[in-house]
């Protein structure tokens, strides 16, 4: 009970330091109430969170596993980023109708497109189940023991726990394993795509302005969620009916200023805040510059078939989009790190915190923690390096391999669960390969996997790199695997699973493709996985001990969980900064930096024809500023991260300003290590958003469909209306 006490225990502290953490939304009441309404919030906590009533939380669901969005309307309206919605956009694109290129918009509810496998999620309630969790816990001495029962009372909590019928429940572990939260949701799978700006607009600048900061990109998307008769989730059916929300988010045509309250609500996906100076010098030194590598590489490759080929654009860009985004992060990641010397930041603090461990008497407890921390993450390192050349090469930058990989799980399916399990298994993998295949290039595909094998045989830790790969022609390995292989075509794919369950493992084991991943992967689970999963079993036990100790050594900090993605509240204000000497960044961006940005027909700053006429006619409806200027994007210092893209920025009165969708390169190192003065968010101003749906795209009838409201209007209407009743009653006293 007392740690759980200092899990939730609120404490004010200094005005600078109000505008880091992610919050969960259902413990705001104290200290972060306190920070908000000192920041200029005029809600409630309630009206964030409730369960009683509907609230904030009502109209922000996580999109698709991977994004948050937001419901704008009462038919089911929601935004999220252009980015989250782009495989569903390719998927629709073909060369004739290009929506990546020239955009998309359903001008009705028949023309909205149906998208396979798309959900949304909402969270219903939050509840604390820690007790119940760690019952029985405490007594038993191996991480072993300790891990298999928390999983078992977890088991148990999602199956009995009331919630209604078509509701889900998951359970998510905070501040390292020390407290457990369980969370009541429903997912909605009729989820149909109803607008999406030319990439020219949604996707403007590109891989080049990915990070950075000036932005002036349009990123978002719209869709809308489809529910049965009753208003409750259901498969795609034309008789669905768009849903009606609990709560919808109205749209603030009034804009932003300079130090306004700005709050982020959304699914953070991952941070590490509280990683020992060990750790995060590995990230620094050896991780990172590995992963950079390798997808430099192979960026570099399918790039250059992207910009000589439409076909290869289209087929690619979703894949290139999501290869890059990592790639640049981890640069400037690392070089935020440096800048700020994180690591040295950590260990001071570690001195601190042995101190104050010496200075309470804790030494038994917490006093090995620190010197073992370092013994294990050297331990480690060639493991972890290890690991991260073979997830790079053979998961996520090459798809021959990465289908070999699937084989090679498919005839372990078959050895360990027989006949019927394969066949299974062989049937998913034919149906979901269609559609990787769709958007797969042998020639693009090919010249990746020369690059980057020689990567991983050259510079993966010796002792750890598979035979097939070390001291060999990396050009004759490639030509004889993409000669020879089946694997290289959907067709070929085909022929290579007819027939029973030994006649395909025969096969594949024949197939050249098929034998590089297959020998890749068990020299992996051989030599690297097991150590690699050990280790980290330890260090993880070792985080947890540290985590409660950090709790209760320092029990006036402001300290936050780590985001795990659930949903978070992260608040802070408009505000430009200094990231280096002499240099300083506006807190806004507007059209005409899209303009001045403006290269015709290239791959990155093109500007639509009607785009430039708006312009250049200043034809900018209600969405200008008060001078006559056409916001497009502005930052804030709210607390993000991936999975917070597609998340609201919210304002004071709780309606919607912005859309997150980036942070600034020289802050995305916040996943490691927040520093106020340099992170920051990069957000969509709403008014930019409004007017591609109506001057742009001539959507109106989407604008109808929205709130749009004047809170700072009103609330001047509201001073004045004091300030005349204050006079009144003055005059009547005299």
């Amino acid at each position: 009970m007392k740690l759980l006490r200092l899990l939730v225990v609120l404490f004010s502290v200094p005005m600078f330091a109000q505008q880091g953490g992610m919050w969960i939304p259902s413990l705001l009441n104290g200290m972060n109430e306190t920070e908000m309404t000192n920041l200029g919030m005029k809600m409630s906590a309630e009206d964030i969170y409730s369960v009683n009533q509907s609230s904030l939380k009502d109209a922000v669901p996580h999109f698709n596993g991977g994004c948050t969005s937001e419901v704008i309307s009462p038919n089911g309206l929601i935004l999220t980023n252009h980015h989250c919605g782009y495989g569903e956009i390719q998927s629709h694109s073909t060369v004739e109708n290009d929506y990546l290129q020239d955009g998309f918009w359903a001008k009705s509810y028949a023309e909205e497109l149906p998208n396979e496998d798309l959900e949304v999620t909402f969270i219903v309630s939050i509840n604390d189940v820690t007790k119940e969790v760690l019952n029985g816990v405490n007594a038993l001495k191996t991480e072993g023991e300790k891990k298999a029962l928390i999983e078992k009372n977890i088991s148990n909590l999602q199956k009995t726990y009331k919630r209604e019928d078509w509701q889900n429940v998951m359970i998510r572990t905070f501040y390292e394993g020390n407290q457990y939260m369980l969370f009541v949701t429903e997912s909605f799978e009729d989820v149909r795509l109803v607008g999406a700006p030319p990439s020219s607009i949604g996707k403007f600048g590109s891989d080049t302005d990915n990070w950075v900061w000036p932005r002036h990109t349009g990123d978002f998307a719209l869709f809308r969620i489809y529910a049965d008769k009753n208003n409750r989730p259901a498969k795609y059916s034309k008789d669905n009916v768009p849903y009606k929300p609990k709560h919808f988010l109205p749209i603030s045509l009034d804009g932003i200023e300079q130090d306004d309250f700005t709050m982020v609500f959304g699914y953070p996906g991952k941070t590490q805040e509280y990683l020992p100076s060990y750790a995060v010098e590995q990230i620094v030194n050896e991780l990172n510059p590995a992963k950079i590598e390798i997808r430099d590489a192979a960026l570099k490759v399918t790039d250059g078939y992207m910009r000589q080929d439409q076909a290869i654009k289209i087929q690619y860009a979703s894949k290139f989009a999501r290869i890059a985004n990592y790639w640049k992060k981890w640069i400037g990641e690392s070089q935020g790190l440096k800048k700020s010397n994180a690591v040295a930041v950590k260990k001071a603090y570690e001195v601190d915190f042995t101190n104050k461990v010496n200075a309470a008497g804790k030494q038994a407890e917490y006093g090995n923690l620190l010197p073992e921390f370092e013994r294990l993450y050297k331990e480690i390192a060639p493991y972890a390096l290890a690991n991260d050349y073979f997830q790079e090469v053979v998961l996520r930058n090459n798809e021959l391999l990465s289908v070999g990989f699937r084989l090679y799980q498919l005839e372990n399916t078959y050895k360990q669960n027989g006949e019927q399990a394969f066949n299974d298994r062989k049937e998913n993998l034919i149906k979901g390969f269609e559609a990787l295949y769709k958007d797969y290039n042998k020639k693009v595909d090919e010249d990746v996997f020369e690059q980057i094998i020689a990567l991983y045989g050259k510079n993966a830790p010796a002792n750890l790199t598979p035979a097939i790969i070390k001291n060999v022609d990396y050009a004759k390995l490639t030509d004889e695997v993409y000669t020879k292989s089946a694997l290289t075509s959907y067709d070929g794919l085909k022929a290579l699973f007819s027939g029973s369950a030994p006649d395909v493992i025969k096969k594949m084991n024949q197939d050249f493709g098929f034998k590089v991943a297959k020998d890749l992967a068990k020299d992996y689970f051989d030599k690297v996985a097991p150590k690699y999963q050990e280790l980290n079993t330890e260090i993880a036990a070792l985080q947890r001990t540290y985590m409660k100790a950090q709790l209760e050594m320092n029990p006036d900090a402001r300290i936050f969980p780590d985001a795990n993605s659930t949903l978070r509240v992260t608040y802070g204000k408009v505000d430009g900064y200094e990231p280096k000497d002499a240099v300083s960044y506006d807190y806004v961006t507007y059209l005409d930096g899209v303009m001045e940005k403006y290269v015709p027909g290239d791959y990155e700053f093109d500007v639509p024809a009607k785009l430039i006429e708006l312009y250049d006619n200043k034809d900018f409806g209600p969405y200008a500023d008060k001078n006559g200027k056409l916001p497009v994007n502005f930052i804030g210092t709210n607390h993000t991260t991936g999975g917070n893209s597609g998340s609201p920025a919210i304002d004071a009165e709780g309606n919607l300003i912005g859309l997150n969708f980036d942070r600034v390169w020289e802050g995305t190192m916040s996943d490691i290590y927040y520093d106020p003065a340099i992170c920051r968010n990069i957000m969509v101003d709403a008014r930019y958003i409004l007017f591609v749906v109506d001057k742009y795209a001539d959507a109106k009838h989407l604008i109808d469909e929205m709130v749009l409201v004047h809170p700072k209007e009103k609330l001047k209407d509201n001073k004045l209306k004091d300030n005349k009743l204050k006079k009144t009653k003055k005059n009547k006293k005299k």
